[in-house]
């Protein structure tokens, strides 16, 4: 199997436990929800960052197991 199938596989099955996580944790303490009216605003500031944390860490994982 290529390292690109490889890494592929890695990938998507890392995409997969995220998006079930998902489901279970849905909006997280510290996300901003604002009501007013007929209107929500709704700004995710800690699932960005958790988020931006963890594809960080899933490239970086990428980067030093699939390096050539």
């Amino acid at each position: 199997m290529s390292s690109v199938g490889k890494m592929l596989m890695v990938v998507g099955a890392i995409l997969f436990l995220i998006g079930l996580l998902w489901r279970f944790i849905g909006k997280l303490p510290g996300d901003i929800v604002l009501k007013k009216g007929n209107t929500v605003f709704f700004f995710p500031i800690v699932t960005s960052i958790i988020l931006s944390i963890g594809i960080s860490l899933l490239l970086y994982i990428v980067n030093v197991f699939f390096k050539r």
